[in-house]
């Protein structure tokens, strides 16, 4: 397979194994604890290896996913205090667990690859030069087949406790009442956080675990309120986004990581500007549009009191130059809300006088007792 086309690989599945869980975490409100992880499961891999002597021991994974379960278990219990909020709490324990695991790597590691740029920045391009070897036959870099064999885990953890996962994410309350057990499904939602950021730990480093793990999820909450889309959604602006960076890293001759990671952050902000409901300028759309909406009622209705429409109508008070004064709108604004109502039919001007039509009259009264 080519070095090119291994590297995307790793990427794109790497990309879609953090989106799976990190859906999860986004919704809970606790994106935070996957960078915890991310940076505490430094000390378990370290430990892990002194223990062995070995770096690809499998004690290094379980050493390090002991660590991710200890971060999520240690931040709980500080938040549970009430004397320190959650963010706080994961601000206290992922610092310290991180540091120690970079004064063991600096003190006790120097001489092997467990170096604090790789711990942070991983090296994709030389993912494909770790191979999986057996009985002589090349079966293709070992972190695409350790990635993909999470990416099968997580999915198939995820669909069988799609409905307790859902209902524990949305109402932990009602899950508790009808006989789930909330608190375990957040520790086995933080195993899989850890089994991912794990396995991703050694080829993407914990900058672009927390990047893919976070922004394509966030994403896809601001394109989608059903779960099931938000997660496919994610996973596909994850691969999206790892493809687009790896590109944009071979034509600039930069860091892999940082550019799928910035391709993130680029993704989520282009969601951000432009979702079709939840979009800032589709935002800025709406309040126009309800700002707009209500100053023709309230038009209709100040032309309403002061009998526009019939013999008894205040010529004065009706004038379309009279509103900046009584109503104290700006000339400009003023010119919009006449605009708007003419075309809807519920005034017509005679000259600069305005006056209300037969279906203004109903929705003037209609606002009124509303």
């Amino acid at each position: 397979m080519n070095a090119h086309l291994e590297i995307l690989s790793i990427a794109v599945v790497v990309a879609i194994a953090c989106a799976l869980p990190g859906t999860f975490l986004v919704l809970r409100k606790r994106a935070l604890i996957s960078d915890a992880i991310s940076h505490a499961v430094l000390p378990g891999i370290v430990l892990g290896f002194f223990m062995t002597g070995n770096i690809n021991s499998p004690l290094l994974m379980l050493g390090a996913v002991a660590a991710g379960l200890f971060t999520a278990w240690l931040t709980e219990l500080l938040a549970k205090t009430r004397l320190v909020k959650e963010d706080a709490a994961i601000g206290l324990v992922f610092p310290v667990l991180f540091s120690i695991g970079v004064l063991l790597v600096s003190r006790h590691a120097g001489n092997i690859h467990l170096d604090t740029d790789a711990v942070l920045l991983g090296e994709l391009a030389f993912a494909p030069f770790d191979r999986m070897m057996i009985q002589g036959t090349d079966l293709g870099p070992r972190s695409l087949w350790s990635m993909s064999a999470i990416l099968l885990l997580n999915s198939v953890v995820i669909l069988l406790l799609y409905k307790e996962l859902k209902l524990s994410t949305f109402d932990s309350g009602l899950a508790q009442a009808q006989g789930f057990k909330p608190h375990r499904l957040h520790y086995a939602l933080m195993t899989l956080v850890s089994l991912t950021v794990v396995g991703a730990f050694d080829s993407v480093g914990s900058i672009l675990v927390v990047a893919l793990m976070v922004a394509p999820p966030a994403a896809a909450f601001l394109l989608t309120k059903r779960l099931a889309p938000m997660i496919f959604i994610g996973a596909l602006i994850g691969a999206i986004s790892a493809i687009i960076g790896y590109g944009v890293a071979v034509l600039g001759d930069v860091s892999i990581a940082g550019s799928m990671a910035g391709a993130c952050g680029f993704s989520f902000l282009v969601v951000l500007l432009f979702a079709p409901q939840r979009g800032l300028v589709a935002q800025q759309v709406m309040r126009r549009t309800q700002t707009l909406h209500l100053g023709v009622r309230m038009l209709v209705v100040h032309l309403s009191h002061h009998g526009s429409g019939t013999n008894q109508m205040d010529e004065n008070e009706c004038r379309k130059d009279h509103l900046t004064q009584h109503i104290a709108w700006t000339a400009s604004f003023a010119n919009k809300v006449a605009e708007s109502a003419i075309k809807q039919g519920f005034i017509m001007p005679h000259h600069q006088v305005l006056k209300l039509t037969p279906k203004g009259i109903l929705v003037a009264q209609e606002a009124m007792t509303q």
